[in-house]
């Protein structure tokens, strides 16, 4: 078995859903797609990142099985699920309807065609980390060396406090 951490952010609207009942739908579509959660932390929220005047973001992390699938067949399926929430990639840190990330994949380190394993930035983020600390704290990253739950802790003081569970 195969486990991928997948971050699950939006902080607008879609279809009159807001954006905590966005990430639940996306759950759903993550199941009907063949990748159920066997892990799902709370949502937290957060200021948007890079600071700016967005509305705040409502975030998760979720544990799934991949059975096998390759991170670009599970990176495509993600953007397919971004697609039909309405996500529109125009800016670099935009506003957006749902945003579906691979935050890591087990201890493997790699390109993937379009995507970084362990994601580049997560060991910045604590929107990442946070969720990712709740259900899995003592994932390691391969990089790093270090915990999930001791990279949040290293995180500048107070970046990990503008982030809370609801």
């Amino acid at each position: 078995m195969s486990t991928a951490y997948v971050g699950l952010g939006a902080n607008l609207a879609f279809e009159g859903m807001g954006p905590r009942e966005t990430l639940t739908r996306a759950i759903d579509a993550l199941t009907e797609a063949g990748f159920a959660p066997n892990q799902l932390s709370s949502v937290w929220r957060s200021p948007a990142w890079p600071p700016s005047d967005q509305p705040d973001f409502y975030n998760a992390v979720a544990s799934l099985d991949t059975r096998g699938h390759s991170p670009q067949a599970l990176y495509e399926c993600l953007r397919a699920i971004e697609t039909r929430f309405g996500r529109q990639r125009r800016e670099r840190w935009a506003a957006r309807t749902l945003d579906l990330d691979i935050v890591a994949i087990d201890a493997e380190v790699g390109l993937y065609g379009a995507i970084e394993v362990p994601h580049p930035r997560m060991h910045e983020r604590a929107f990442v980390l946070a969720p990712l600390a709740e259900i899995a704290p003592a994932w390691r990253h391969p990089l790093r060396g270090l915990t999930a739950a001791e990279l949040l802790d290293a995180l500048p003081q107070g970046q990990a406090q503008a982030v809370g569970p609801l």
